[in-house]
């Protein structure tokens, strides 16, 4: 019989099919959390590089100071998405203990970061800020995958990016509000943020809260038993063998010098030419060496015959992802890097190309930069729509190729950023970001999903955050370098280098298979 809508069906209950359907009311509150999420994530990317250059940053060391954000996401979700598939938590159930710690954790964050007295401090706290909320994202993406059939998951994931338009369009638009409807101060003394920054960021903190306890309250999980019942219904393998995908240590051993000599040989390069290259480029170097030692770690652990280590596990499983998962690994690395660009650059780039200023305590400055804060609006109220529009358009072209479709806009509006000189015209090209945006964040979790064993779905979600981190490592390391050597130090043609990287995700996704 058909569960109602709040209460799934128990491991008591015999199941002869797979997952049943779930009604849309059930399905929005799976997702309401992801609103609170994005709460944080909104704020801090349109108002953090405001936040640094206030406090004295520039832009040479804006893509550095940013790198906190990547670097965390690629420690703590496949760490997050390791733990969670082997959590039962009474009540609280397998993932719903993770986002709720990471909302509180998060929500205090929010409290304190628009109050750091330093630039370092205000670093360290989006360190803090973003660990938080990648505890809370990964297991609310794995979450939808537990919960609905493989026919719910492209309606799923696209609620996901509604809730996550939503959020966004209030969040990054709230210092411009609190300024224009409140009367709240959007001018403060050198090296202050102002007074409407301040209040945008405590209201945010309160609602990621909310959001995400309205989730914990109103969806009960499916436990492991319900679970590994409905992997059986479906056909899928629920016994695996102990050691099945783990490799030979020379294996490790192989990938993991070459990764370390090559990431050494990197940063002995730089600092010859130290004089000549942008220190950030060093996080190549660093990179490399991490990924080295790792792999050299998990070798170690294989030769010893510690094949049950958490370590191992994630190395074996990256070595061993399902093709489906591979190909959508490289769409996501060109589809994330113009996103990182935007977010680090948008402030920065707009002030100084559209309104001819890099003052940050004049009022022009302040100006365009809640004009950058509506402009984030815009296009996560374009994600909103486009969302909506999703299942429709996947009916109509298939997933690979509406996502394709939805890129191309998206690279094509981010070119058009250098040739329209009158900010007002911004929202157009932002409107097309935006639908590219919905797709980014539905699209390809509804073909990984259909492809992903059910006892390793949060693990494979957290490794497939790689390719969304590593395109943002990548920009961090490679960006500053490129706009001060190849275009004057005009940020404006981070724009350029983004829509270029976006046109070639929107060919790449054009070749992905059909996920049936």
């Amino acid at each position: 019989m058909k569960p109602p809508p709040s209460t799934p069906p128990t491991a008591a209950q015999p199941m002869e099919r797979g997952r049943p359907n779930l009604s849309v009311f059930h399905i929005l509150n799976m997702c309401v959390g992801f609103m609170g999420i994005q709460f944080g994530f909104a704020l801090q990317s349109a108002n953090v590089s405001r936040i640094f250059q206030t406090l004295g940053a520039d832009y040479s060391n804006m893509t550095l100071l940013w790198v906190a954000a990547p670097i965390t996401g690629l420690i703590v979700q496949p760490i997050v998405g390791y733990f969670s598939d082997r959590t039962w938590w009474g009540w609280l159930g397998r993932r719903r203990p993770y986002f709720l710690i990471g909302a509180v954790c998060a929500s205090l964050a929010l409290f304190v970061m628009p109050n750091s007295p330093t630039l370092w401090i205000a670093a360290g706290m989006l360190w803090i800020m973003d660990a938080s909320i990648n505890l809370s994202m990964e297991p609310m993406r794995a979450f939808v995958g537990d919960m609905l059939p493989r026919t719910q998951r492209s309606l799923g994931y696209a609620c996901q990016s509604l809730f996550i338009g939503i959020g966004a369009v209030v969040a990054s638009a709230l210092p411009w509000l609190m300024a224009n409807w409140f009367g709240v101060a959007n001018t403060a003394a050198p090296g202050t943020v102002p007074d409407s920054v301040k209040v945008a960021f405590y209201c945010g903190g309160a609602i990621f809260f909310l959001a995400v306890l309205w989730t914990v309250l109103s969806v009960r999980e499916y436990p492991p038993a319900q679970l590994r019942a409905f992997a059986a219904a479906d056909g899928e393998e629920v016994d695996p063998a102990p050691n099945a995908g783990q490799r030979p240590a020379r294996t490790y051993f192989t990938i993991g010098g070459v990764s370390l000599v090559l990431g050494l040989a990197a940063s002995a390069l730089i600092h010859r030419f130290i004089e000549h290259l942008d220190k950030n480029l060093f996080l190549l170097g660093g990179l490399g060496i991490f990924f080295g030692l790792l792999m050299l770690l998990a070798g170690g652990l294989q030769q010893c015959n510690r094949r049950d280590n958490g370590l191992l596990i994630v190395m074996a499983d990256l070595l061993n992802m399902p093709t489906q998962m591979r190909k959508l690994a490289v769409v996501q690395f060109f589809s994330w890097f113009p996103f990182f660009c935007l977010w680090t650059s948008a402030t920065i780039a707009i002030t100084a190309h559209h309104y001819g200023t890099s003052d940050p305590s004049s009022e022009i400055y302040n100006q365009g930069a809640d004009w950058v804060g509506v402009l984030f609006s815009v296009y996560n109220l374009a994600a909103v729509a486009a969302a909506c529009a999703l299942p429709v358009l996947v009916r109509l072209l298939k997933t690979h190729r509406a996502h394709g479709l939805n890129l191309a806009l998206g690279g094509l509006a981010f070119l058009s950023f250098l040739f329209i000189r009158d900010p007002a015209w911004l929202v157009a090209p932002m409107l097309a970001i935006g639908i590219a945006w919905a797709s980014i964040l539905a699209l390809p979790y509804a073909l990984l999903a259909n492809a992903l064993p059910y006892d390793k779905m949060g693990l494979y979600m957290g490794i497939f955050n790689f390719f969304i981190v590593l395109p943002q490592i990548l920009a961090a390391s490679i960006l500053g370098f490129l706009i001060s050597t190849f275009f004057g130090g005009q940020t404006i043609y981070a724009f350029i280098i983004a829509g270029l990287s976006m046109l070639l995700a929107a060919t790449l996704s054009l070749r992905l298979p059909e996920q049936t």
